[in-house]
């Protein structure tokens, strides 16, 4: 233990030699009267952050993004999820989820904020205050994003929309394959990091067959949808959040969300080097 020699308005007694020593502070010094160490400044942490933004296909409960959350960043890394249901790239500036993504790119104390952009399911034709014109409208607002992302701060990645699992004789229908085409343009335009998801999904699910991307689902074929039963009780009435399970080919269970989690750490950690260091390769 360092002893701690206090000189204290203390007069020396080596009055013969006329000296008087007066101190007015203490130094920690150790039994053998070498001064002790100062302590160590703690070092400034260095976090990044992850938004997502974009449809059902990347949003909990239906996409691949609760899973990309949970299990394949690290703890230096905050990952937000603000991917909607049933939202376009058009209804998702409508309605101000974008502003919510901007705040969040906005907050201080990241190192470094990158936005991965996934949209395209709910912009294809037929679904009215959503669809948008793959010819103009889509690329426009994909350039949005990405022209908003960097005025905020933050680094835009695109990503190709995640294929459907619809086969027709043994081939998988891509439909999603337009979608994926002006994604592509507009990132090869604007020199934005692409994750190709679509491509490499579709290859995936071709591979493996029909039966077994059937196993993505949220259900199995034939099963009712299921949920959570509405809170009842004099306390507290009001309603938890209701799972809307179903079988589709779509949307994603738990098996679907972790492969797909998987292929989009494995795809980041390739096209942007960077964030190798930030995503687990495998989840769980």
């Amino acid at each position: 233990m360092p002893n701690t020699i206090r000189r204290c308005a203390v007069r020396t007694t080596a009055i013969r030699l006329g000296i008087a020593l007066l101190c007015t502070s203490s130094v920690p010094v150790s039994a053998q009267g070498i001064p002790a160490p100062a302590p160590p400044v703690p070092q400034r942490i260095s976090a990044s952050k992850i938004v997502l933004v974009g449809d059902s296909t990347t949003a909990v409960a239906g996409g691949w993004g609760g899973v990309f959350c949970g299990e394949h960043v690290t703890s230096f890394v905050a990952c937000v999820n603000l991917a909607r249901g049933g939202r376009s790239s058009g209804s998702y500036i409508a309605e101000g989820s974008w502003e919510i993504a901007l705040a969040e790119m906005k907050t201080p104390g990241f190192a470094r904020t990158w936005v991965l952009i996934q949209f395209g399911h709910n912009d294809q034709p037929g679904k009215p205050g959503r669809s948008t014109d793959l010819a103009t409208e889509f690329p426009a607002n994909i350039a949005r994003y990405v022209r908003e992302t960097r005025a905020a701060g933050a680094m835009p990645i695109l990503v190709t929309p995640l294929t459907r699992r619809m086969f027709a004789n043994g081939a998988l229908s891509n439909d999603l394959e337009p979608w994926a085409a002006a994604v592509r343009k507009v990132a090869a335009k604007m020199k934005v990091p692409l994750i190709e998801l679509n491509a490499k999904s579709a290859a995936a699910v071709q591979a493996m067959g029909e039966a077994q991307a059937d196993r993505f689902a949220q259900l199995p074929p034939g099963v009712a949808g299921t949920g959570v039963p509405a809170a009842t009780g004099e306390v507290d009435d009001l309603p938890f959040a209701q799972r809307k399970l179903s079988f589709d080919r779509t949307h994603l269970g738990y098996a679907g969300a972790r492969y797909f989690a998987a292929m989009m750490a494995r795809e980041l950690s390739a096209t942007v080097p960077e964030m190798r260091k930030m995503l687990f390769q495998n989840g769980y």
